[in-house]
């Protein structure tokens, strides 16, 4: 055995355990095992990315069950990987291309990726670091990348498949287009925000000079595309004007006034513009119209006027083109007014630009056949979500689903398997390239020039990166995988995905159970974000205090459906956890010097407390067991937490020092018990905790002996034994609770009369009934020791000594004579003035929190700290008063003030 330090230092110890399991291959897994499979994937993190507090907490949890499973006997695979992230990456990539003065086009595209896969050689493994040093135990043997040889295969045998299926088609469709970012988006890659805009009125006159409509626009500038003017049938105002034509202002264009029922009759005016090739709503009026709509397409891919706009606008930006309509409509006249108005926009989720709804061609997945299985594999209980009120969100996202466009006008990704024919227009979709046109034999070929969204490798992930289209033994062993651990904001651009996708092509669920865990907030409950500056970085919360209390921080407040409100503060006290596990462990290997771990307690040789640990031991791996089975990753911290901190630490320890400081007949077996429960607890804690807890298993006598698993010996707690039905002996824990509640009555005297820590106290004792008379006779001496009192009498009938300070428990009344050890009426004075200051802040936080302006205007984290000085200050001022009451009682002149 090697002599612990002093103190904990996790530099220096965190890399070292960690380059030795993976050194060792402890995390590696093995197909071939005859062990029960426990799989899981990692969310791929993007390539581009650094560790925020979204994947420590993420990673941690994943973590926290990898190890369990894996102690708890079963064949692991935690596979890692990253996402090639199209969009982020290209732009990342284009940035260092920028500052260069070149263009990608100015490179041409071979070279452009190649820019790409070297800037991930140099960059992109960063997360992967970060991972690491997070504990993950993930199998490194098998990281994957969504753009690796395998993956690649995986993905045109996808497409190509569903594609010979009917299921992947092209068509040109109104799409969410990204002028900044040059490519289509999926509805759920565009963000929306409220914004207070404005509501602009336009007459339009009829083509026989009449009058006119009056139409209301966000947009005026798309005025240029309109094709109609629309108007709903049943209102009563409008309906004799179907049929009409209105001269569309700015351009002479002659448009009709056509009737569609989905017009709000409510909305501005009633009548609406109508521009096809320009908005979502619009596209529908124009197809359900007979003959359907001309299209006209005003605003191009560059986000700039097109030629169909009209000379005088074309190539303007479409937002100084709105400036240049409006100025000219108020100059013809045809600007009625404008007003406030707020709506919602559409957002690019990577650059925030402002979508543009264009109609361009683009590739689809037919999405409602594969949504249907998808949506029953949840009603059924195929795949259950933890929390389940996430499954109602997933239902409604799934019955409203539109066809899933896949294509993306950017160069680093998959590149579409498809061949255009240049001789005769066919389009030929492949595995491999094709030498020639299977329809005119030509070999001219070109490959489409788009990539496929990110989101559709990953959807694959479950199974390509367990080797398939080929029928691997990973395969066969890990899937499906046991759970997934994802945040809410990926249920649809994921989740829902890999459901889809692993039932049409592994003809099952690609996981049992999806845990939605919380997301990382600051202090106050605000999202964390750059713009705010409230952002807290993992890797400095890991070099300050150290990784396993920043991870135990994340899984103590990891609650179900409640975000987690993250501090330093909260950190820096579980450091202090950290740092009382280590000081225990210490105390406990100093006093037990070569004692080895035994096999299992000597429970005849034990007294009363030990018995009491070891069933108070077997309580918390009840609880952390049942806890993490149902994903209560917060309930199992605070379970073995308490177990350590108050019960191992606060009682058992003080209450065997006098054993251990003596010669005693139980000396050894209570050293025996010591390392027993110490090596038990460190299996517990080492799935939250990894780093510490090897560290000190390390230095146990015999640590490794038959502790495997499978009873096999072994040279690290990643292989231990996971803790399980230990015996319970509910007697001991009855005896050792009334101990206990004697000793914290003493406390509570000594501690609310302010009376000195090394001052021996006498006290008398009056318990409930002779059970009672009889376990605190047996145990006078730990009383003793832990109240620092002598125990002057134990009986039913003994009676209150005048005055006595009294504690009412369940068990007993206990009576504490004050004569000769407190002035008592000195010291109802010093509470009375006590009281007073106590009262001038309650006043003066009360006049605070009452004054509207400074509720208004004052941070809300700076509000809520004052909010909780004020209640801290009432539970003040009551202890006062409970205390002033005990003085009074125990013969204090009553003053007349309380």
């Amino acid at each position: 055995m090697t002599e612990l330090n002093k103190s904990y230092n996790p530099k220096g110890v965190e890399e070292k355990w960690y380059d030795f399991w993976t050194a060792s291959e402890l995390f590696k897994a093995d197909p071939e095992s005859d062990a029960d499979a426990f799989s899981i994937v990692i969310p791929p993190p993007n390539v581009t990315g650094s560790l925020h507090m979204g994947h420590a907490l993420n990673s941690t949890l994943q973590d926290i069950l990898a190890r369990w499973k894996r102690m708890s006997g079963f064949s692991v695979l935690w596979v890692p990987g990253t996402d090639h992230a199209g969009i982020a990456t290209q732009n990342v990539v284009e940035r260092q291309l920028a500052a260069e003065n070149i263009d990608r086009h100015q490179l041409g595209r071979d070279a452009f990726v190649e820019r790409v896969w070297k800037w991930k050689a140099e960059y992109g493994g960063r997360i992967i670091h970060q991972l690491r040093r997070l504990g993950s135990s993930c199998d490194w043997s098998r990281e994957r990348f969504t753009l690796d040889e395998g993956l690649s295969r995986a993905v045109v045998e996808v497409f190509v498949s569903l594609h010979e299926q009917g299921l992947i088609f092209r068509d040109n469709r109104l799409i969410n287009w990204c002028p900044r970012c040059h490519t289509a988006l999926s509805d759920i890659e565009v963000e929306h925000e409220d914004f207070e805009g404005k509501l602009t009125y336009i007459k339009y006159p009829f083509e026989d000079g009449s009058g006119d409509l009056v139409v209301a626009t966000t947009r005026p500038e798309t005025m240029l595309g309109d094709t109609a003017v629309a108007v709903n049938p049943e209102d009563g105002r409008y309906k004799n004007k179907i049929g009409r034509i209105i001269v569309l202002p700015l351009t002479g264009r002659k448009i009709p006034v056509v009737g569609d029922g989905t017009v709000d009759p409510e909305f501005g005016t009633g009548v609406v513009k109508v521009t096809p090739a320009h908005d979502f709503s619009d596209e529908a009026i124009a197809k359900r119209q007979d003959p359907p709509l001309e299209f006209m397409t005003v605003i191009g891919k560059d986000g700039r006027m097109t030629e169909h706009a009209g000379a005088k606008y074309a190539g303007m930006d479409r937002y100084d083109c709105r400036k240049a309509v409006i100025k000219d409509l108020k100059d013809l006249g045809a600007l009625l007014k404008q007003e406030k108005y707020s709506h919602s926009i559409s957002q690019c989720y990577r650059c925030k630009t402002v979508i543009e709804p264009l109609s361009t061609l683009q590739w689809y997945v037919k999405i409602r056949p594969l949504a249907s299985g998808a949506t029953e594999a949840v009603r059924d209980g195929s795949i259950k979500f933890v929390p389940k009120s996430w499954e109602n969100t997933y239902f409604a996202w799934m019955e409203n689903i539109n066809d899933w466009c896949i294509s993306r006008q950017i160069w680093w990704g998959h590149r579409i398997p498809a061949w255009y024919c240049d001789a005769c227009g066919e389009v030929i979709v492949s595995r491999r390239a094709p030498a020639a046109c299977s329809k005119c034999g030509g070999g001219s070929l070109r490959q489409d020039e788009d990539v496929l969204d990110t989101w559709f490798s990953s959807a694959l992930w479950p199974f390509s990166t367990l080797g398939w289209p080929d029928r691997t033994a990973e395969l066969k062993k890990y899937y499906p995988t046991s759970v997934l651990v994802t945040g809410v904001d990926i249920i649809f651009f994921w989740v829902a995905r890999m459901i889809m996708m692993g039932l049409k092509f592994m003809d099952g669920v690609p996981f049992h159970e999806v845990y939605i865990h919380a997301l990382v907030r600051d202090s106050s409950g605000q999202k964390m974000s750059k713009s705010k500056g409230n952002v807290i970085d993992p890797l400095i919360m890991m070099e300050k205090y150290g990784t396993d209390a920043f991870r135990f921080t994340l899984t103590a407040f990891a609650a179900q459906g409640r975000d987690v409100k993250f501090s330093e503060e909260r950190v820096e006290g579980y450091r202090h956890f950290v740092n009382k596990l280590w000081n225990a462990s210490r105390f406990i290997l100093t006093n037990a010097g070569e004692t080895p771990v035994p096999d299992a307690p000597d429970y005849a040789a034990l007294d009363i407390g030990s018995v009491w640990i070891l069933s108070r031991l077997a309580a918390a791996t009840d609880e952390i067991n049942a806890s993490l089975t149902e994903y209560r990753f917060n309930d199992a911290a605070g379970s073995i937490y308490h177990f350590v901190w108050h019960e191992l630490c606060d009682w058992y320890i003080e209450m065997i020092k006098p054993v251990l400081n003596a010669e005693s007949d139980q000396k050894d077996a209570v050293k025996r018990c010591l390392v027993y429960v110490l090596e038990k607890t460190l299996r517990l804690l080492h799935p939250f905790m990894p780093y510490v807890t090897e560290e000190i298993w390390q230095n146990l006598p015999g640590r490794g002996r038959g502790a495997g698993a499978r009873g096999q010996d072994i040279n690290s707690i990643v292989l231990a034994s996971f803790p399980v039905s230990l015996p319970r002996n509910t007697d001991a824990e009855n005896e050792m609770s009334i101990v206990m509640e004697t000793v914290m009555g003493i406390r509570t005297i000594r501690g609310e009369l302010n009376l000195s820590p090394s001052l021996e106290l006498r006290a008398y004792i009056r318990p409930a009934d002779e059970k009672t008379v009889t376990v605190l006779e047996n145990n006078l001496a730990c009383i003793r020791k832990l109240a620092r009192v002598d125990v002057a009498q134990v009986s039913l009938t003994a009676s209150k000594p005048v005055g006595s300070a009294v504690a009412v428990r369940d068990s007993a009344e206990i009576y504490v004579p004050l004569e000769g050890l407190l002035d008592l009426d000195l010291e109802i004075e010093r509470l009375r003035k006590e009281e007073e200051k106590i009262n001038e802040t309650i006043s003066f936080l009360n006049k605070k929190l009452m004054n509207e302006d400074f509720v208004k205007r004052a941070p809300g984290d700076i509000v809520t700290k004052e909010r909780e000085k004020y209640e801290d200050s009432l539970k003040k001022k009551e202890r006062i008063g409970e205390n002033m009451k005990k003085l009074y009682e125990a013969g204090g002149k009553n003053h007349g003030i309380g």
